[in-house]
């Protein structure tokens, strides 16, 4: 007869193979469903079409649906601010927790990026491609493999323990993340118990390399607007008048060029670093991973790593002026251009907007007219590692990947979670994600890796399968 310590210790061997079953067994229909998904263009910025949002929250409800786990399963909207203006929809779905167990709340986005030129990929945006070990298409990393890794997980979960565990269950599946995330804040305020939990898994951020797990404790904030310089109330000739007045394209370029220095760092008094430990990263794993053209030399001084993840950046994303090939010899009036900024930990976004407002004032040449506005804000954010479900969440990689996860920090941001720990104080936030450094998130050929996937699916089922174990 098996003695009770002898079945301790046998139960999550047991349990761990059976999850690890459950996870290979459904892979091929979870990335059909992936692929479903993809298929659908959500892009959630304003000049997009709407409707493909919507079917994509539908679709997300449905895979919700089908689980059978969830007591209740809704597409919501919140307002925008203090506007009547709704945001994208949303997907929120919840079951309660038995017997003292914690309840998880599971978060990813379904909107999308806009794909750009369907030219700068090599298959259709939002046909998914298998190529290698690798399925491409627009969001099938970023962040519709976040969706499916949540619902994957809790496949494997019922598969192994039935619909009649003990664990609670949110879900919300944002639709705007991509477009700010606008609605956010009222969104948690109106869903608040519905959303409320011990811990939140936030799947939407990277993974070390394609065979090492890691687990987000650092985000960089950001701060974007649209920067508009003028100079002249009408275009004017230039061979007629250029070399004494000052065109808007000009102002411009000598406006922006201040924001660094000689080597590339930011150079905007009061945008503050985080004096953070980083891993060793080599220059070459950096050219590898960005694409970085031979000749080319990076930005910044300090460890690469610390550049990306502890220093501010500032990087100009977009510019409104006349195209080269409808160039006339005119001075330009009127240059508009998008500034993305990212804050380091540890610095206020609202902070960080003031010193860039006090920059541009101090720099704008020729005594050009300045306007500084669509302007969007989200804090950094350190993450609490000293709670449970956190090591847990270790352990559950460690054990899906065969090596120990990377705690990582992310040049990219994730404003919300500014919101997250404002509405939810005690819980634990836990950021794992699905991407790899080869997955080109935003970029043409976004790709997700499959073994990536799989394993970082079998991650998360592990750590709710464990969190369950906890109620007994």
């Amino acid at each position: 007869m098996t003695s009770p310590a002898e079945n301790s210790t046998e139960q999550p061997k047991t349990l761990d193979t059976d999850i690890t079953a459950a996870v290979q067994g459904q892979l091929p229909s979870t990335i059909a469903d992936l692929s479903r998904l993809v298929r659908i263009p959500s892009v959630s910025w304003a000049a997009f079409d709407p409707s493909h949002v919507r079917a994509s929250a539908e679709a997300v409800a449905a895979l919700a649906e089908e689980t059978g786990l969830f007591e209740s399963v809704a597409i919501k909207q919140a307002a925008i601010d203090d506007t009547q203006e709704l945001g994208q929809p949303a997907v929120i779905a919840r079951r309660a927790a038995r017997n003292g167990a914690p309840t998880v709340l599971l978060y990813a986005h379904h909107d999308v990026q806009p794909p750009g030129k369907d030219e700068d990929w090599d298959s259709h945006p939002f046909e998914p491609t298998v190529r290698g070990d690798r399925i491409y298409g627009r969001g099938a990393a970023d962040d519709k493999a976040g969706v499916m890794a949540h619902i994957a997980s809790l496949r494997a979960l019922k598969d192994v323990l039935g619909a009649d565990f003990d664990l609670g269950l949110a879900l919300f599946i944002e639709g705007e993340e991509e477009f700010g995330s606008r609605s956010f804040a009222n969104f948690l305020v109106e869903n608040k118990d519905a959303l409320a939990a011990d811990a939140i898994i936030v799947a939407d951020s990277n993974n070390w390399d394609e065979v090492t797990p890691a687990i987000t404790v650092g985000l960089r904030g950001n701060v974007t607007f649209r920067l508009t310089v003028r100079t002249l109330e009408h275009a004017s000739h230039s061979g007629m008048f250029g070399g004494a007045v000052p065109d808007a394209m000009l102002a411009t370029i000598r406006l922006l060029n201040s924001f660094w220095d000689e080597a590339g760092s930011v150079a905007v008094n009061g945008l503050t670093s985080y004096d953070g430990q980083t891993p060793d990263y080599s220059e070459e794993q950096l050219r590898s991973e960005t694409g970085l053209l031979p000749g080319v030399s990076p930005l910044g001084t300090g460890s690469f790593l610390s550049r990306i993840w502890n220093q501010p950046s500032i990087t100009v994303t977009g510019i409104d002026a006349p195209s080269v090939a409808s160039a006339s010899n005119t001075l330009s009036p009127a240059v508009s251009v998008k500034v993305s900024v990212r804050i380091a930990p540890g610095q206020d976004a609202t902070d960080a907007a003031s010193a860039l407002r006090a920059h541009v004032a101090s720099n704008t040449p020729f005594g050009a007219e300045v306007v500084i506005d669509d302007l969007d804000l989200g804090n950094p954010f350190l993450v609490d590692t000293s709670g449970p479900a956190f090591g847990e969440a270790k352990r559950a990689m460690k054990d899906a990947w065969g090596v120990d996860a990377v705690e990582l920090g992310v040049g990219g941001s994730i404003p919300f979670i500014a919101d997250l720990v404002r509405v939810f104080p005690s819980a634990e936030i836990l950021v794992t994600g699905v991407e790899d450094p080869h997955s080109r998130a935003h970029s043409p050929n976004e790709s997700l890796h499959l073994g990536v996937f799989a394993r970082s699916v079998l991650s998360e089922a592990l750590l709710l399968a464990r969190l369950n174990a906890t109620a007994r």
